[in-house]
């Protein structure tokens, strides 16, 4: 399943008489290896097989490619290197098969002191992407208390039975450090109540789940918003930022699998980002649900691959 990066995406604009200051991305990013300098490594996961379970709009499984070629041309900013670490792809099906190996491949790279970013696919990527984030704390001297945050429309906490889906992934984990016995940690903010049914707002109650509703996120409200994280924040060692681009206005990003009606506006996610990134805090981050083939004029790759770049600085 797994698939070396393809550097040949990366290409883009060259300002050659700038010299190194006209450097941009797709100038700069380099396949990972084993012993790298510590730095920013991205990660694929082109799969959309939880979106198909959850009945959505297939098409994610080609986001990474969109976002890496969105990200290209990026003008660079960068103190850290930025590697291209290449991708687990999910063709056969076998959905929880490519979660496990994306966790084990996330664990790696958190060994070898790298900052993970992974580009999905659906949102099933976060499954994958916190068991590597968990196989790794289970290894430290005093196991850390880990914080997920997720910029979301939707809790994603639904029930399921044999396999999980895009809209299970953080009932999947509270079941798991149920089982483990680990607390439980998640904060979901930009909820839409027209997509969450009573009983998903019943289960987070019960799973004692920070969270805002969308029209709690609004510019006037980001004062309330960042104390409300602060004080999650607080509560934990280790957090792991995930986020499905469908909490953003469908004008913004309209290449998703489920378009927001509201949504929470960018200048409050860069906003709420910088937060989480000043804590010193964040160890894993992912961006899920964008969809290239209902993408308009690339707006949705383009938003994606700002919130990357945001994250990786």
């Amino acid at each position: 399943m797994f698939k070396v990066p393809d550097m040949s995406v990366w290409i883009g604009r060259e300002d050659s008489l700038e010299g190194d200051l006209g450097a941009r991305w797709h100038q700069q990013v380099s396949a990972w290896h084993e012993g790298a300098e510590p730095g920013v490594a991205l990660f694929g996961f082109p799969c959309e097989q939880g979106v198909a379970r959850n009945l959505g709009r297939i098409g994610a499984k080609v986001g990474p490619l969109a976002i890496r070629r969105a990200l290209a041309s990026h003008a660079w900013h960068m103190t850290k290197p930025v590697y291209d670490a290449g991708d687990i792809r999910c063709d056969d099906c076998d959905l929880e098969s490519a979660q496990q190996q994306l966790g084990d491949c996330v664990k790696r790279l958190l060994e070898d002191q790298q900052f993970p970013v992974v580009m999905g696919g659906g949102h099933e990527v976060a499954y994958g992407s916190w068991q590597g984030l968990n196989l790794f704390a289970r290894e430290q001297a005093k196991l850390p208390v880990i914080g997920i945050i997720n910029f979301d429309a939707h809790f994603d906490l639904r029930s399921y039975e044999q396999v999980g889906s895009s809209g299970t992934p953080f009932k999947q984990i509270a079941d798991q450090c149920k089982a483990q016995n680990t607390p439980f940690h998640y904060c979901c903010l930009g909820v839409a109540q027209s997509a969450n049914t009573q009983a998903l707002f019943k289960r987070a109650d019960a799973l004692g789940v920070s969270y805002r509703l969308d029209e709690q996120m609004g510019v006037a409200c980001l004062t309330e918003a960042q104390q409300q994280l602060a004080e999650f924040i607080k509560e934990c060692d280790w957090l792991y930022l995930t986020i499905d681009l469908d909490v953003l206005p469908a004008a913004v990003a309209p290449g998703v699998s489920a378009p927001a009606a509201r949504g929470v506006e960018l200048e409050v996610l860069e906003a709420l980002i910088t937060d989480i990134k000043a804590s010193g805090k964040l160890k894993l981050a992912d961006i899920a649900e964008l969809n290239p083939q209902l993408d308009i004029d690339q707006h949705t790759a383009r938003t994606a691959a700002r919130l990357l770049g945001l994250i990786a600085r």
